[in-house]
């Protein structure tokens, strides 16, 4: 019999992530599996139970290849002839190196209403600091998970 998980049962942890040197695909797809909760034995697609990760250091993030000057990420204003893109090295040029991570991350999520509230539940911030230290987030080292996940330089 499968047993489906009740919405009093949830508990989210929070979980910290230093970005520096990483690569963004590889960060990305480890913080969806953590905010889907599929890191977790209870996961179920239907219901929202991933845990809150806090990323920081955005501005050191990497990307293998040309990409950071190549990668194109359009947008669509609703009008005739209305498309727009945007690169990776534009977005950092504009002082916004998080919003490079948070298209990853939110390209990655299934669309709806749940990728929504699980999108809410990701914290990015381009330096050392960040306010939620009164959380006590567990340290997710990025770098042990295979040494892939980090560009050496």
């Amino acid at each position: 019999m499968t047993k489906f998980i009740k919405k009093s049962e949830i508990s989210s942890d929070w979980i910290e992530i230093d970005a520096t040197n990483a690569v963004v695909g590889r960060l990305a797809t480890i913080i969806t599996k953590i905010l889907r909760g599929k890191n977790k034995n209870t996961y179920s697609p239907h219901v929202d139970h991933g845990d809150f990760v806090i990323v920081k250091n955005v501005e050191k993030i990497k990307f293998t290849g040309h990409k950071f000057q190549n990668k194109k990420y359009y947008k669509h204003t609703g009008y005739p002839g209305g498309i727009k893109e945007i690169t990776p090295q534009k977005l950092s040029e504009k002082n916004r190196p998080e919003e490079i991570l948070k298209l990853a991350v939110k390209r990655m999520l299934p669309g709806g209403v749940l990728s929504k509230n699980q999108l809410r539940k990701l914290k990015i911030y381009p330096g050392e600091n960040h306010p939620h230290s009164a959380q006590n987030p567990k340290i997710l080292n990025v770098s042990k998970m295979n040494n892939k996940n980090l560009i050496r330089n």
